[in-house]
């Protein structure tokens, strides 16, 4: 099958199309022909080395497509059925083996695009807005980077729970798609000073939960913008790790600061089913609409690595097998 394998760590210039063979399902494991797999910034930091893989590696973390061969054991797929996973790497390719425990079945009224969008973006909005802070209405939530693919959902998650919704964006014509999503307001951070920008428009109040993906250049910032026993969380670091503070600091205002990562979010099924539901369920009852930037075929993944890291993505960057 085709594939992009990486041989070693660096720029995108290391994602490379390449042919390798691929193993029949083992026992738990199920084969899927990959329609269209999701671009994240977990695979960016995978491939410079910042998270380290075993090479030659395949990236790619999330999928959509059609299960063509079922291993021992695996009970509740069949082949032919239309399913979405994440968890599992290996998805810039024609074929991927996923445990059976990680796939989503797919409903028909989804198309392939929309279920290699939603898995990671969807499931991680739904636990930075549920597991940290109970949102209530008219809480104050700040949304750094909120016009990308993950911004835009968490702007709509965090609208349909009622909250008051601050986001910051590059430019204007990123500003306009996350006010077009919700957003009460959104504060352009390359022209203004996010931080005292959140306490005007708040009345000094500050945000009740600020939720950053941003990290290094966000992160001082966030210290002053956080409201009185607020929360900052932090998903990723597009900008760089954040740089370390005394946890003394937060005392002042008795600030709560916390990590996330989807997968320890996903670790039984019946977390996998909750979160996943959630996701589709908002997604068909129309409250929550997934915003794809851009498909690039799949030879052109570094050319979709060089978008997303650029940051000049509003919404998911995909690849598909079937593009050319």
């Amino acid at each position: 099958m085709k594939a992009i394998q990486m041989s070693q760590v660096g720029g995108p210039e290391v994602l490379k199309i390449a042919e390798v063979e691929i193993d029949k399902p083992q026992k738990g494991q199920t084969l899927v022909r990959i329609e269209a797999a999701g671009v994240n910034f977990i695979d960016i930091y995978q491939r410079r080395g910042t998270y380290p893989t075993k090479l030659p590696y395949i990236p790619g973390l999330e999928g959509a497509g059609v299960v063509e061969a079922v291993g021992e054991g695996v009970f509740h797929v069949k082949i032919g059925d239309r399913v979405a996973y994440v968890h599992e790497p290996g998805s810039y390719a024609e074929k991927v083996l996923v445990s059976g425990e990680h796939l989503i079945p797919l409903p028909a009224d989804l198309s392939f695009e929309q279920g290699a969008a939603f898995p990671l973006q969807g499931m991680t909005a739904h636990y930075l807005l549920h597991e940290f802070r109970k949102v209530k209405p008219n809480d104050i939530v700040l949304i750094h980077a909120a016009a990308g693919g993950m911004g835009l959902l968490l702007v709509q998650w965090a609208k349909h729970l009622g909250a008051k919704v601050l986001g910051t964006t590059s430019s204007e014509e990123k500003a306009k798609i996350a006010k077009d999503a919700g957003a009460d307001e959104v504060i352009i951070y390359t022209k203004q000073d996010f931080a005292k920008e959140v306490k005007r428009l708040t009345n000094n109040h500050g945000a009740d939960l600020i939720i950053d993906g941003v990290a290094k250049t966000t992160f001082p910032g966030n210290l002053e913008a956080a409201a009185l026993r607020g929360n900052i969380v932090i998903y990723g670091a597009a900008s760089g790790p954040a740089d370390p503070i005394s946890p003394n600091v937060l005392m002042a205002h008795s600030l709560t600061i916390s990590g996330g990562m989807l997968f320890n979010y996903i670790m039984t099924k019946e977390e996998l089913k909750m979160r996943s539901k959630a996701v589709i369920e908002g997604v068909q009852q129309g409250w929550l609409k997934l915003r794809i930037d851009q498909t690039f075929p799949l030879e052109k993944a570094a050319e979709a690595h060089q978008k997303l890291e650029d940051r000049k993505t509003s919404g998911k960057v995909l690849l598909s097998t079937t593009r050319s």
